[in-house]
């Protein structure tokens, strides 16, 4: 009898038969239950018996594989899209192009940048699959995504689905500190994924917020690391279907990212050459460390290093070494698989092994960075791209991110840098994910029923409701009188279809008007141009100053004498110093369309959100403050915690 058959022989209840699904090999039948026979021999091959475990089934496999295959699961690349940048498309995925990935270089975990309507979505995710089921041994894909539920959206790090619920971002959940609330919204999310084809979520990001200026605080739960490490376990829980790990119905989390992004000086982001160092000394590091705990104990089945080189902490008497933190043993090694036992998937992040030329280094008007000139690997640039692969993988890296190039990694193992011991560790973990989802029995999804779930609307109603009520109340002195009013209203920043849907008449000028609202972002500058990132983050100041086109609008209405609402998307905390002498009531959101604006400053729903974090005084105050330490700015317009909420003033 094979090793780990059902106790079934032994009294214990018959298994439970899982769906199979194929669409090239033949399915097998054995003792009555159904195998894909994913390799084609037409025998049951124990990775192939699902009454096995995940590790027994990743372990036979990997004795199967070539050292060529074993190498395509260390990669995790981007399904490349019909002539789209970074694998977006209108159109799909470049189906040659993905055979030459899956088949040619036996790539198996990829992004996908498709924001498809759910039914060709899922008919997208299938086509691939299919592809990957031709292989010699039949491995599924895994498809990961960046964040696709919220407002926020950048190319390399935040997505946009068509369809899907929308929520706000993280720190809109931060501000509710509702945990039972992120485990629904990741369960939702789950769903979503699941129905076109994704099992990989590419967050949460639990980063501290600790530097006013940085530019990805959006996709965190904000400065407090007691109230991050609580929501992104939660949030883990949700994704992943269960509180001991991931389940045959889950969505793999990549917790992201390890450790100390945040802190940042200037907020200069490290996907960039010249935000390449975060600076703590080791008790700033066990705090942001602490973010991370929740996730952790969830069991998560990933973990991303952060980018930049972590200058400053040491752990266990040792100084994290002076690279990115994808190549910190440190880091990776010593504190999160020996001091914290973290035995899931290190995924770096995207571009570490990717040589940084001159317009990445120094970017100019005439030669600008471009996407392929994208790299992270910060304190390696002088290492051979087989070197950092070898590097990388000394540290305690799995997979690496945003790559395709399987060559220089076989190149590293053939030289003897890296032992096929080491790269079997690697892959066991990888393959036993795939095993724990069920992905080896059925990878394929109904495009009917994802178009169904998706369109779910008792989800999309508690999203739209968790909209509104994320939002923070910060002044309101001239809300009860608006209220009261009358009905027209002179717009900025607001789509005029959403006033007249609210029973609004929209003004074309102040004059007339009963109130102004007036919706705005976080102030920003273009500091670095010629950066990709550079033009697509914010960067630089937190204060409204004169000519800004948002702030002129709210001069505009106090000289007519119209009161107006000043409703501010907090995706970086804002200086409202000269703001809220000047706005009848001033409302913060973290993502909110413009009918649950509307809806709160009507007054038919109520805004239940706090601060996630401070909101400075003055640019003055977030020069003088520690980009590693949250929450430390002098005389702060409002502190963390800060929303008027009814019954709790």
């Amino acid at each position: 009898m094979a090793v780990g058959l059902t106790a079934a022989v032994h009294g214990a209840p018959p298994p439970r038969q899982p769906e199979i699904g194929g669409r090239g090999k033949a399915v097998l039948t054995v003792a009555g239950l159904r195998f894909r026979d994913a390799d084609g021999n037409g025998r049951l091959t124990p990775y192939e018996d699902w009454r096995l475990s995940p590790e027994a089934r990743a372990d036979d496999l990997v004795r199967r594989m070539t050292l060529a295959e074993k190498a395509g699961e260390m990669v995790h690349g981007t399904l490349p899209g019909k002539g789209g940048a970074l694998g977006q498309s209108a159109d799909g995925y470049d189906l040659d192009a993905v055979r030459e990935l899956v088949l040619g270089r036996h790539i198996t975990s990829l992004i996908t940048r498709l924001s498809l309507a759910p039914r060709p979505m899922a008919a997208q995710a299938n086509a691939v699959q299919a592809l990957a089921e031709q292989g010699r041994l039949g491995i599924p894909l895994t498809i990961s995504s960046d964040p696709r539920n919220h407002f926020h959206h950048v190319l390399g790090a935040g997505e946009s689905a068509a369809g899907v619920s929308q929520w706000p971002e993280a720190l809109g959940f931060a501000a509710l500190g509702d945990a039972a609330l992120v485990r629904q919204f990741a369960a939702i999310a789950r769903i979503e994924y699941r129905a076109v084809g994704i099992h990989e979520a590419l967050s949460p990001q639990v980063d501290l917020a600790s530097e006013p200026r940085w530019s990805r605080q959006s996709g965190t739960f904000g400065s407090d690391p007691a109230l991050a490490s609580r929501l992104g376990g939660a949030y883990v829980v949700g994704f992943q279907g269960g509180e001991t790990g991931l389940t045959r119905g889950g969505v793999m989390t990549v917790v992201k990212h390890w450790v100390g992004y945040g802190a940042l000086p200037e907020g200069f982001d490290a996907h960039n050459y010249y935000g390449r160092t975060a600076r703590l000394n080791t008790p700033q590091l066990n705090l942001h460390l602490s973010a991370f705990r929740g996730a952790l104990a969830a069991r998560s089945g990933g973990i991303m290093p952060t980018y930049p080189i972590v200058s400053g902490p040491s752990v266990g008497g040792k100084a994290v070494e002076p690279v990115g933190a994808g190549y910190s043993k440190v880091l990776l090694t010593d504190l999160l698989r020996g001091q914290l036992g973290y035995g899931g998937i290190i995924l770096s992040d995207w571009g570490i092994t990717a040589d940084c030329n001159e317009r990445c280094r120094a970017p100019t008007a005439e030669a600008p960075q471009r996407p392929q000139d994208i790299s992270t690997a910060w304190g390696v640039e002088n290492l051979t791209v087989p070197q950092r692969f070898a590097l990388g993988i000394a540290a305690g890296i799995d997979q690496f991110g945003g790559t395709h190039d399987v060559a220089a990694l076989l190149e590293a193992a053939r030289q003897g840098a890296v032992s096929e011991a080491r790269i079997d560790a690697s892959v066991k973990r990888v393959l036993a994910a795939k095993f724990r989802q069920g992905l080896f029995e059925n990878p394929y999804v109904d495009p009917a029923a994802a178009e169904r779930l998706i369109a779910d609307p008792a989800h999309h109603a508690l999203a739209a409701r968790t909209q509104r009520a994320a939002q923070v109340l910060l002044t309101d002195k001239g809300l009860p009188a608006l209220r009261r009013g009358g009905r027209k209203v002179w717009l900025f920043g607001a789509d005029p279809a959403a006033a007249r849907a609210a029973g609004l008449t929209v003004m074309d000028s102040p004059a007339g008007a009963d109130f102004a609202l007036i919706r705005a972002e976080s102030p920003s500058e273009i500091i670095h141009p010629h950066s990709f990132f550079g033009t697509r983050q914010k960067e630089g100041r937190l204060d409204f100053r004169d000519g800004d086109p948002v702030y002129e609008a709210l001069k505009q209405a106090r000289a007519a004498g119209v009161p107006a609402v000043f409703a501010v998307f907090l995706d970086r905390p804002a200086i409202l110093t000269n703001v809220v002498d000047k706005a009848a009531a001033v409302i913060g959101n973290f993502g909110a369309s413009d009918a649950a604006v509307f809806d709160v400053v009507l007054g038919r729903a109520t805004a239940r959100g706090r601060l996630p974090f401070e909101l400075p005084s003055s640019m003055a105050a977030v020069a003088a403050q520690d980009p590693a330490q949250p929450d430390d700015s002098r005389d702060p317009l409002f502190p963390r915690g800060a929303g008027i909420v009814p019954g709790r003033r």
